[in-house]
């Protein structure tokens, strides 16, 4: 499936660009040096060819004094004259060095520091404190690039909602230009939606400002620290210099965690009658009286008051992943990389706060503040934006948990709609199994607020299979498996075709991960994108979507607009992504075709699933060729069929095993539910169960370029042309599988 090249910005990304630190040489780094050390000068005189000498103190702000070579023979000669401190400057290349072991190790261990004091003539303590000062100063450079962002995003939310306001009070009759009553409910009731809905999202925005800005008391800077004391500031938690979270001192912050690991150690162990399985299904389901009875949880029954319409999700799943702990661990505790395991379940997220930074290698006890926005892969269905503290802790020698439990505001006149989805102690136990692979224990459990969701998505969502564990294992394992197959050596032929090399077959697979992700990120509910209903020939919700791509090379430059259309179709998950998947089975659905055919040129295996898999295609069609990347993806959850039109020849360089981040792919495609009975609540109770006849839910998207340009608007033509390819595509896989959407 491709893109139509027709010929809204993008959000400014959180990423920080540290050229202006890593790239300017020496230069840079030696007025950094000056300006941090407070050194001595030295510069050549002129005219006589003496020398002169200009000394600064860090304990003087008077002016600077010079002296000549008689000054020195004076001092020489009157010994009771007291002497100033000489400060040691760093040559150019002396910073050359460090800054060069910098970007390969910004935290050396004590046998690096001794070879480069060695190599450089300078004492150890020397490269420690540069060190120190390097790190404060980039972290520094980013927190005020990050606050810069936030700032700028609210008052971006501001913004939209006056216009919000505006439109609600100026809600006018179309034929005759008065105010009605009957037109003006009508428009209070869809943009008091959206108008709540900003709302909420700039109070989460301001809290994580709030957090982040709140780090030093007023008069004090970051890089205020000296050197010379030997003091490191990064081993202390940047709790200690404020009041802590929503008001929390550290000291509860880590009881809090404490607890939360206790309790997650005895969901995550304990059976019946704690855990009830299901006779259907063979699901755990969550008796929640029992849970009551058991950890007497005050703090949740006093959020019943609160949050009145609220729901309980509940659910446990275990299963192995092939992956070693530590590296497993350390993917939950770096935010991207938690990121980039998660692709279609995390919309955003960020670290606010680094509470204790653990100890020893693995980070143990270490304590995050963390921010998340969880989406499901279609833009029908609200995001679950949930801040939470993440508890990394060592249980034995071959045990480990990663422990997340959201804090509750202690102040009473605190705005609920901020806390619309809270996480209960929920997390992972994970257990070494020896060569490679782990055994994990996922736990997770949400209180959320009850929303208005679409009837096909009703029985997902209400038993929260959605969001569930079975969902984050499916997906862990998935991912796990593809970063064991990216690496390994010895992969089959007959699951490694078309491609000769290691380092060829490496970057496609990064290419299409890049491509999958990319997809992921278009077609949610996340606050990146905002949609629009547009009415279809077919009967089908169609939303579309714009954005403009000014410099990211990882795409198109220009307008881009995505329409997304999700369905219910009476087939059954693993048919419909198998006819999709399959290169011979194309020319029954993509229209872009026209009567041609696609041909397998390579096909890469990235799981054991013979359905997890990269393949380039080539079709032909009114004479012009043109190559596809496509990527499938199947697990117990969910599956994907994503695509994108690449060049020919920056394609075969990158199947030689050339850098391919700045291939521009811009990816379309299918994501797929299973819709059957199995979805039942996953916590006990009065209600009666919802049953659903079984089947898939199919969301399709196409993004396009509609120009070249960047500054160009969207034309109603753009928005025709997609929702033509939309509904012309839908109704071709229909009539293939036989089935009809209801």
């Amino acid at each position: 499936m491709g893109f139509l090249d027709m010929s809204s910005n993008n959000p400014p990304a959180l990423s920080l660009s540290l050229a202006g630190i890593f790239g300017d040489g020496a230069s840079v780094a030696v007025a950094e040096e000056r300006e941090s050390n407070m050194e001595v000068a030295e510069r050549e005189g002129s005219g006589s060819g003496g020398r002169t000498t200009m000394e600064i103190s860090s304990e003087n702000s008077g002016a600077v004094r010079s002296q000549s070579d008689d000054d020195d023979n004076e001092e020489e000669d009157n010994p009771k004259k007291k002497k100033r401190k000489k400060y040691h400057r760093h040559t150019a290349q002396q910073i050359r060095e460090m800054e060069a072991l910098f970007k390969e190790s910004p935290h050396p261990d004590e046998k690096q520091r001794q070879q480069l004091s060695k190599q450089l003539g300078l004492h150890p303590r020397q490269i420690k404190f540069w060190f120190q000062n390097r790190r404060t100063q980039i972290k520094a450079i980013q927190e005020r690039h990050e606050n810069s962002l936030l700032k700028s995003e609210i008052e971006k939310l501001r913004e939209e909602n006056k216009g919000l306001r505006e439109s609600i009070k100026n809600a006018s009759c179309s034929s005759c230009g008065f105010t009605t009553s009957l037109t003006k409910d009508k428009q209070i009731g869809t943009e008091e939606k959206q108008l709540r809905m900003e709302n909420a999202r700039l109070k989460a925005e301001i809290e994580k400002l709030r957090a982040s800005v709140g780090k030093y008391p007023y008069g004090t800077s970051p890089n205020s620290s000296s050197c010379s004391g030997g003091y490191d500031q990064e081993n202390k938690s940047s709790l200690e210099f404020y009041n802590g979270i929503f008001g929390l001192e550290k000291s509860r912050v880590m009881d809090i965690a404490n607890q939360a690991l206790d309790e997650l150690k005895k969901m995550a162990s304990v059976g019946e009658p704690l855990w009830i399985k299901s006779v259907e299904s063979g699901r755990e389901i969550l008796n929640y009286d029992e849970y009551m009875r058991q950890f007497n949880n005050v703090s949740l029954k006093s959020s019943c008051d609160k949050m009145p319409k609220r729901t309980i999700e509940a659910s446990r799943e275990i299963g192995v992943v092939f992956l070693d702990p530590p590296r497993l661990v350390q993917s939950f505790m770096d935010v991207n990389q938690w990121k980039e395991m998660f692709p279609c379940i995390i919309a955003k997220a960020a670290t606010v706060d680094v509470i204790s930074i653990g100890e020893g290698a693995n980070g143990d006890g270490a304590i995050q503040l963390m921010f998340a926005e969880l989406q499901m892969l279609t833009p029908m269905v609200s995001t679950r934006e949930v801040y939470f503290i993440r508890y990394c802790k060592q249980l034995n020698l071959d045990q480990w948990a990663i422990v997340d439990v959201s804090i509750d505001k202690p102040e009473e006149n605190s705005d609920i709609s901020l806390v619309k989805c809270k996480k209960r102690p929920s997390g992972c136990i994970i257990q070494d199994k020896s060569d490679g692979h782990c055994k994990v224990t996922w736990v997770e459990h949400l209180e959320c607020h009850r929303i208005a969701v679409p009837s096909m998505y009703r029985s997902i969502v209400n038993s929260g299979s959605a969001f569930g564990a079975k969902h984050w294992m499916a997906t862990l394992q998935q991912q796990c498996e593809r970063l064991v197959f990216v690496m390994a050596t010895n992969i089959p032929t007959k699951d490694s075709s078309g491609v000769a090399t290691f380092a060829g077959r490496k970057s496609i697979l990064k290419l299409a991960h890049r491509m999958s992700w990319s997809f992921c990120r278009a077609l949610g509910a996340s606050s990146f994108n905002t949609w629009t209903m547009v009415p279809s020939k077919t009967g089908d919700d169609i939303r579309v979507s714009s954005r403009k791509n000014l410099n990211d090379p990882g795409e198109p430059v220009g307008v881009i607009l995505c329409a997304v259309s999700s369905v219910w179709l009476s087939v059954p998950h693993r048919v419909l992504f198998d006819f999709l998947r399959d290169e011979t089975n194309r020319d029954q659905w993509d229209i872009m075709l026209n009567g041609g055919s696609a041909q397998s040129i390579a096909n890469l295996s990235k799981g054991q699933d013979r359905g997890n898999a990269v393949s380039i295609q080539a079709s032909k069609s009114n004479d012009e060729s043109m190559w596809l990347l496509l990527d499938s993806c199947t697990n117990g959850h969910e599956s994907m069929v994503v695509s994108s039109p690449v060049d020919i020849d920056n394609m075969q360089s990158v199947m030689t095993g050339c850098d391919s981040s700045n291939l521009a792919v811009l990816p379309s495609g299918f994501a797929i539910l299973s819709d059957g009975p199995e979805q039942r609540p996953s916590v006990i109770t009065s209600r009666p169960e919802e049953k659903s006849a079984g089947g898939s839910l199919l969301t399709i998207a196409f993004q396009i370029l509609t120009s070249n340009s960047p500054t160009s608007k969207l034309t109603m033509e753009s928005i025709d042309s997609v929702n033509s390819l939309i509904s012309c595509t839908l109704q071709k896989i229909k009539a293939s599988l036989q089935c009809d959407d209801v």
